[in-house]
């Protein structure tokens, strides 16, 4: 049993089948782990040598949106929506009428107001003819005053000699006083009158001019009850109705000008290094996607982040100071013809891209809007109100309302002698 256990028995030699299995298992883990190692170090080499060559020259964020103006239309008058002609998302141009107010209590106003312009250049056309009235009048007294001077002088020759009496001497005397008097209060009435017309005339005299202002303020009134578009664009938070009794300053609604809108960055404040004015951008919105891709250019970087004009910003030295990374806006001014060919809307979400190659220009620019600021005509010089107050005036002025007032020497000074007598 021995020698057929010994035969049964196989003879010891090399290890085959699985027993030689994990020397090739191994080899193939070093080599993946080698190739991960490389390429984790040509992907690094790969990003590094982008890095130096092109993409420390950019700057980008998702943290941008569209914005622009919105011209809020407020009424400067009260009154009573009595038409509309305007809604939201219509496009309005520049001038066109968007509600109406009731006019009739400013054109009552304005009815009244040109009755008190009428009545002031009649009252001041009185005053002109009161002064030369006044003027004849002291040419009458003077006159009296000389032939009661003359009277005197032969009466005071012929007491001597008996002819007269010392009474009528002495009535001859009181008629000097009493002409002399009266001469001189002639002339403090033509003082006071001239004193409120001298160097004017009907049409620049103040009470004619304050009535002709209110005739202006009227008018302005009455323009103000009709409300149009102070520039072109799309309506937006209207929230007046017909029937609607509004108040002096109460906002209507608003005219946002979709034509001239632009972008904000909020970039982080270790990004703004570089940027600079002029540099160009690459904008691509949430709207439109990788479809469209609007060009511009840097214009400016805010005075200050966004936390330092917060409604309420924080105070760093309060004691619980955590240092947070801030964000400045960044304006980036669109190409006109890309906003027109797609426009946008105040608000969209946008990524901007600032290529920072030319780090040159200046921090700050002055032409930061494709069109100027919106502007609107002031309502305050109407040609057709003026010609309404030069008619008014030229009705009830009569043929003299632009002659200046003047007093005569002779009737400033008066009669020398006369005076000289008196005393």
């Amino acid at each position: 049993m021995n020698t057929q256990d010994s035969k049964d028995t196989p003879a010891p030699g090399p290890a085959s089948g699985p027993a030689s299995a994990p020397a090739p298992a191994g080899r193939t883990r070093r080599l993946g782990l080698v190739s991960l190692g490389a390429a984790v170090l040509l992907s690094g080499l790969a990003y590094t040598a982008h890095w130096f060559l092109q993409g420390r020259y950019f700057e980008s964020t998702d943290d941008a949106y569209v914005n622009g103006d919105v011209v809020q239309v407020t009424s400067e008058v009260a009154g009573t929506v009595v038409s509309l002609s305007a809604d939201d998302t219509q496009l309005v141009n520049a001038g066109q009428t968007l509600l109406t107010l009731d006019p009739a209590d400013a054109e009552i106003a304005e009815a009244n107001a040109e009755a008190d312009l009428a009545r002031a250049v009649r009252q001041v056309r009185g005053l002109f003819a009161q002064g030369q009235e006044l003027r004849a009048q002291i040419e009458q007294r003077e006159q009296a005053a000389r032939t009661a001077d003359e009277d005197l002088t032969r009466r005071g020759g012929l007491i001597a000699d008996g002819a007269i009496s010392a009474e009528e001497l002495s009535h001859a005397r009181d008629a000097v006083t009493t002409t002399r008097a009266n001469v001189s209060a002639a002339r403090q009435q033509l003082s006071q009158t001239v004193a409120q017309i001298d160097g004017t005339t009907i049409a620049d005299h103040p009470q004619v001019l304050a009535a002709a202002a209110a005739v202006r303020n009227a008018a302005l009134a009455l323009h103000r009850t009709e409300l149009v578009s102070p520039v072109s664009g799309v309506i937006a938070k209207r929230s007046v109705q017909v029937g609607q009794r509004v108040a002096a300053g109460m906002p209507l609604l608003a005219v946002v000008p979709l034509d001239n809108v632009w972008v904000d960055g909020n970039f982080k404040e270790g990004q703004l290094a570089r940027m600079r004015a002029g540099q160009p951008v690459t904008v691509r919105t949430d709207l439109y996607g990788r479809q469209i891709t609007y060009h511009g250019h840097l214009v400016g970087i805010a005075a200050g982040s966004g936390n330092a004009f917060a409604l309420l910003p924080s105070q760093n030295a309060s004691g619980n100071w955590i240092k947070i990374v801030q964000r400045v806006p960044v304006r980036i001014l669109l190409d006109a013809k890309e906003l027109t060919a797609n426009p946008l809307r105040v608000g969209l979400s946008a990524t901007v891209r600032v290529d920072l190659h030319d780090d040159s220009g200046p921090l700050m620019s002055t032409a930061v809007r494709n069109v100027p600021l919106p502007t609107q005509a002031s309502a305050g010089d109407n040609p057709a109100v003026t010609e309404r107050i030069a008619a008014i005036i030229a009705e009830n002025g009569g043929p003299k309302a632009h002659e200046p007032a003047k007093l005569s020497r002779k009737s400033r000074g008066g009669s020398a002698a006369v005076l000289a007598q008196g005393k």
